[in-house]
């Protein structure tokens, strides 16, 4: 082994003669029987002798302290990770507060909380919940579990029966803590037989609409025991009691008003709650009346029999969407009104079909759910219809010549039948005058023959050969003749015998 490492550790020589005297001896007492040559004492300060049979120690024991000596020469390589820290400058932010927090459910010694989980857990991710409770006139919270859970559900044990506890639960990571949500009443301790619930009806799911006026009237059921507590707000304030009407009882609530004003109009919030359980609904209330009056009704045109209309929607739409426009006219001699246009979806018109010599006003109604608008739009001005006289002069058609020689535009084709099954030819022939057809078998011409019947209609030729045989094959010719010239089309017609 030394010898054979001996000729590499001429290469480092230099540097383990300086750098490591000491622990050559130590690990040199086995190759010691290189020091039998005389230069090894002669030659102490230098340790080239024992280097020399070093080699084999070299890679074991300098190798080792090389690298730890090492890093002292270059101290300045430390330093070039230093900035790598810099991407850690962003702290890490604890997540937000778990949302929807509610009471589930209440026994004589327990209560069950429920609530979801937060819009930002962080970049570390979510540890679990920390559940704190706090009697009711005390400002002290305790910690309820040991450790956190990732359960967005939890019951509370051993508590008092009759106490009220305040309640909050905190998101925790390695960040941190959230800002804690929080229940915004107290719950008592007591046994809850029926959790509140609120039975909308199926008609009040959707927007209640009413008129100006009218009386709204609503019974909304529902359950929960012992009586829970029913709360009515509009936009988080508590409802006018001298002009809206609340009478509960133990199993629905109604909502009372003698006459409905457009203000009343809006989003009512119902709440039955139970010792911190409770159930909610939204009423979307719309109360409308007719609307206003379109404006700025204009004539913006008068031709012939018809007149243009424009005009603008009404500033007031009554509380509802404008369905559309109602448009009417009246004569100066009869002085009626009389409807030209209904449900114009459009803010402008035409009115057509107006008799000559007359002079029209026109007005318009607005129209939404609750009908038509009081009041119309009448135009400032008239529209006259007047009586205009017209020449009628009759088109000059330049002649043309019409006359043309007979014209195949579409030949006879080849066609194969079976003895006995009545076949037709066809062809199409234009020409002016009319071109005298004649129908030709091998050149010879087809006259009065029963079973031959022969036909022209519209420029199309046809000749029905009835229950052809073999003798009746052949080259058949079309031939059309005027007084401009004449024209022939061919065809070969192949009469099969079946066997």
């Amino acid at each position: 082994m030394t010898g054979k490492t001996a000729p590499p550790a001429t290469d480092p020589a230099p540097a383990a003669q300086k750098k490591e005297p000491v622990p050559a001896p130590k690990e040199e007492p086995a190759p010691a029987p290189a020091a039998e040559e005389p230069p090894a004492p002669e030659h102490p300060p230098a340790a080239e002798q024992p280097t020399a049979d070093e080699p084999a120690p070299v890679p074991t024991a300098e190798a080792t302290p090389a690298p730890e000596e090492g890093p002292p020469a270059p101290p300045a390589e430390p330093q070039a990770p230093a900035p790598e820290p810099k991407p850690e400058k962003p702290k890490a932010e604890p997540p937000s507060s778990p949302l929807s927090l509610a009471v589930e459910e209440v026994s004589e010694n327990s209560v069950t909380l429920t609530w979801k989980a937060p819009e930002q857990t962080g970049h570390s991710g979510l540890d679990g919940y920390v559940v704190e409770i706090c009697k009711d006139g005390s400002t002290d919270w305790t910690v309820v579990n040991e450790e956190p859970f990732l359960s967005t559900r939890y019951t509370i044990q051993d508590l008092g029966s009759g106490d009220k506890i305040h309640v909050r639960v905190k998101a925790v990571s390695a960040s941190g803590a959230s800002v804690p949500a929080t229940l915004a009443q107290p719950v008592l301790i007591r046994e809850i037989l029926q959790l509140p619930r609120i039975r909308m009806p199926r008609h009040l799911r959707q927007t209640y609409v009413r008129r100006v006026g009218d009386a709204v009237n609503m019974m909304i059921p529902f359950q929960g025991k012992p009586q829970p507590e029913v709360i009515w707000t509009k936009g988080d304030q508590p409802l006018d009691t001298s002009h809206i009407n609340i009478r509960n009882t133990e199993k629905d609530t109604i909502f009372y008003i003698r006459k409905a004003q457009r203000s009343d109009s809006g989003k009512y919030e119902l709440a039955v709650r139970i010792n911190g359980a409770e159930d909610k609904a939204t009423l979307d209330i719309r109360v409308i009346e007719p609307p206003g009056p379109p404006q700025n009704l204009k004539l913006v045109d008068v031709w012939g029999f018809n007149v243009a209309l424009e005009w603008t929607p009404p500033v007031d739409n009554g509380n509802s969407e404008i369905k559309g426009y109602t448009v009417q006219k009246s004569d100066k001699k009869s002085g009626k009104w009389f409807t030209a246009l209904e449900r114009c979806t459009r803010t402008s018109c035409t009115i057509s079909d107006l008799i000559i010599g007359n002079t029209y006003s026109f007005r318009v109604f607005a129209e939404n759910a609750c009908g038509l608008s009081e009041k119309a739009a009448v135009t400032s001005g008239v529209a006259h219809i007047k009586k205009t006289k017209t020449a009628y002069q009759p088109e000059k058609i330049p002649q043309r010549d019409m006359m043309e020689p007979p014209k195949f535009t579409q030949p006879l084709t080849d066609r194969t039948t079976t003895r006995g099954y009545s076949t037709h030819l066809f062809c199409c022939v234009r020409g002016f005058p009319q071109p005298k057809i004649i129908w030709m078998k091998n050149q010879m011409e087809i006259r009065e023959d029963p079973k031959y019947i022969a036909m022209i209609e519209q420029g199309v030729c046809s000749l029905e050969i009835r229950k052809p045989s073999p003798f009746d094959g052949g080259i058949y010719t079309c031939k059309a003749v005027n007084p401009l010239g004449e024209a022939s089309v061919d065809c070969k017609l192949d009469v099969k015998v079946p066997q």
